[in-house]
């Protein structure tokens, strides 16, 4: 396995080390995975369905921790503390490293309430922080402009690309660290997913982003660094350009010219 090791340019965020991870307990899903996540920068996790790279994504925040019956060996470092410390505080992470999802997720209310949600819960009640939150995210998410006007109008009137932007918004407004993103555009029409890449580019000078993604060229477009998982193992993990013009190990050279079996 190739291993991207320059840590000059970047700060590590995130330190996996040895990480295995078990459905049911002995279905095995991950396989020794090692690798470092640089801060301010966009790393794609890429690979054929089914090969861990979602489930690794999972890991990062500790969602997995939701599904029976599964095992965790390892070390997952998020800012040189261990968040698979029996001690850490698991909501705190969740607000550290947020999460977007395939499908735009809005809450069925207002484009205002959903931005503001988290900020709520997290204690914040003054009208005007609340206020300047949501323009502040919106504008963060290159949505401000469309939805300046309507911001009490329901958020599911919004496009799919739209709600995405909003889904994006509403993570942004936690100030989290790291954005974890699982197949963001895979539902939305090529102008929502140039917005969304777009976005993600920009992003990057404020947050850490960690995305996976079927589409190689989105890999190929977005991030400074892609990983690439087959059967549960991660094969190699470089610099985005070193990756796909001169792949390391031979399984990366065959998926990116399709010639994987």
């Amino acid at each position: 396995m190739s291993k991207e090791t320059n840590k000059t340019d970047k700060n590590t965020i995130i330190e996996v080390k040895d990480v295995n991870f078990y459905y049911d307990r002995t279905n095995q899903a991950l396989n020794d995975i090692s690798l470092d996540i640089k801060e301010k920068s966009v790393t794609a996790f890429i690979g054929p369905s089914g090969c861990g790279k979602t489930t690794f994504l999972g890991l990062i925040n500790r969602l997995n921790d939701t599904i029976p019956r599964t095992k965790f060996e390892g070390t997952i470092n998020f800012l040189d503390k261990n968040i698979y410390d029996k001690k850490y505080d698991v909501v705190k992470l969740r607000t550290d490293i947020g999460m977007l999802f395939q499908k735009p997720s809005p809450f069925p209310m207002s484009i205002y309430d959903n931005v503001v949600y988290g900020p709520k819960n997290q204690g914040v009640r003054k009208q005007a922080e609340l206020d300047a939150i949501v323009v502040d995210s919106l504008k963060r998410a290159a949505l401000w402009e469309e939805v300046k006007h309507k911001l009490r109008e329901p958020a599911l009137s919004l496009s799919g690309g739209q709600q995405q932007r909003l889904c994006i918004a509403r993570a942004i407004a936690m100030r989290p660290k790291i954005l974890l993103m699982d197949e963001p555009t895979s539902a939305l029409d090529p102008i929502s997913t140039k917005k969304i890449e777009e976005l993600i580019r920009d992003l990057k000078k404020d947050f850490t982003i960690i995305i996976v993604t079927h589409s190689m060229q989105q890999a190929a477009r977005v991030a400074d660094y892609t990983a690439f998982f087959l059967d549960g193992n991660l094969v190699e993990f470089d610099r985005t350009k070193t990756l796909f013009s001169s792949p390391s190990d031979k399984r990366t050279e065959s998926y990116i010219t399709g010639r994987l079996d």
